[in-house]
């Protein structure tokens, strides 16, 4: 009777964002809690006679209790639960004199208290209900053996429910923080790129227009100087033009750095650990995007499919060759071949890389991509690598 819904579409949208069950899970959810309330009319049945007026108490409250479940299920159950579940409450203590199975409601109204929204105020409701259901079950001289469903599920219910709520808050937090972080780091990147084409634009213009003025001045007067102007306008042009191919080839490229702190954010926050090992060595631009764009790959699917709590990624030199290496203590098993697969494997391809996956069941999973050492300028420091704990 973990009651892990959010009724209205708000609410439901806010889970999704901070990713949990989707709409139709958690109406589930709310589908699937209703089948304790059976306790309830099933209870007298094997009593054996100790609750001779049990029939028109126990169907009437069980109508009036659908109304109010069904009446919080379609609210917001953070707003509503302190109004609707101290009248499922009073069910249970109204009922239980003719059936002791009434306890039932006992737990769904505790279990809806977690939901209120001052923790403290939670916590108290939680408490009074249940001793208040323990001084009735004492005062109406019933067996304690039997009260365990109100007084020991019920609790334990609630507190399920609050750190699944505690959780919620928490994972709700990191999502922002993940996407503000994403805001900032674009915010970053649009100041940077424009001051990049400032500084790289800005000059080249202003060449190319006193030229253009110089050229035409000179048309009539010396035609010569004034072609060879014009021949200087078309190089600074193409310069620039090279230039800018060369900035905007940058500006798309995803940098290693970038998609280490990504996917960090991205597991940690699903908890699992990530440690990496990086030689420190400069790589062409369309090998590190190539290779940032395969550890964003893996990354997902270990947040998604591994079921991982440790991973460990890995860029180091092996004789002549550069090696890349994602691997994670996940459940592994057999790896079908996917989009997400088939399009790392095509971009490797497309820099001379190969790409094996090893995965074995109980044992993880290890993606290596490996392709020839590119020439580099400089040579690489021994000792030049950056780790974390």
């Amino acid at each position: 009777m973990l009651f892990r819904f959010i009724p209205t579409e708000t609410e439901l949208a806010r889970s999704r964002a901070a990713g949990f069950a989707s709409a139709n899970d958690m109406r589930s959810y709310a589908w699937l809690n209703l089948v304790w309330a059976l306790f309830v009319p099933i209870t007298p049945l094997f009593a054996e006679g100790a609750f001779p007026n049990w029939f028109w108490p126990t169907w009437i409250s069980m109508a009036i209790f659908l109304v109010l479940y069904f009446r919080l299920f379609h609210r917001r159950v953070h707003e509503s639960a302190l109004w609707y579940a101290p009248a499922i409450a009073a069910l249970g203590y109204l009922v239980t004199p003719y059936n002791s199975g009434a306890q039932t409601y006992i737990v769904y109204a505790v279990a809806f208290f977690a939901f209120v929204p001052d923790l403290r105020i939670a916590v108290r409701l939680m408490a009074a209900t249940v001793v208040a259901f323990a001084f009735e079950w004492w005062w109406l001289g019933f067996p304690w053996i039997y009260s365990t469903t109100a007084l020991i599920i019920g609790p334990v219910i609630g507190g399920m429910n609050l750190v699944y709520r505690r959780n919620q808050q928490h994972n709700a937090e990191l999502k922002l923080s993940h996407d503000e972080v994403r805001r900032l780091a674009a915010l970053a990147e649009r100041e940077r790129i424009g001051r990049d084409l400032h500084d790289l634009l800005g000059q080249t213009l202003s060449l190319i227009t006193l030229k253009s003025e110089l050229a035409n001045k000179l048309f009539d007067r010396d035609p010569q100087s004034a072609r060879r102007e014009i021949g200087d306008v078309e190089r600074v042009a193409r310069e620039a033009l090279a230039q800018v191919r060369r900035a905007v080839t940058g500006i798309r490229a995803a940098g290693l750095a970038a998609e280490i702190a990504s996917a960090k954010l991205l597991l940690e926050s699903n908890g699992v650990r990530l440690s990496y090992d990086f030689i420190d060595m400069p790589l062409p631009v369309e090998i590190e995007t190539v290779l940032a764009m395969t550890m964003r790959e893996a990354a997902t699917n270990i947040q998604r499919h591994a079921r991982a709590d440790r991973a460990q990624v890995t860029l180091d030199v092996q004789g002549d060759r550069l090696v890349l290496r994602i691997e994670d203590n996940g459940r592994g098993g057999a790896i079908v071949p996917g989009n997400g697969l088939g399009g790392m494997r095509e971009r490797l391809a497309g820099i001379g890389a190969d790409l094996r996956v090893d995965s074995e069941r109980g044992r993880g999973t290890i993606v290596t991509a490996s392709l020839p050492l590119p020439e580099i300028t400089g040579a690489i420091p021994a000792d030049a690598t950056l780790r974390t704990a």
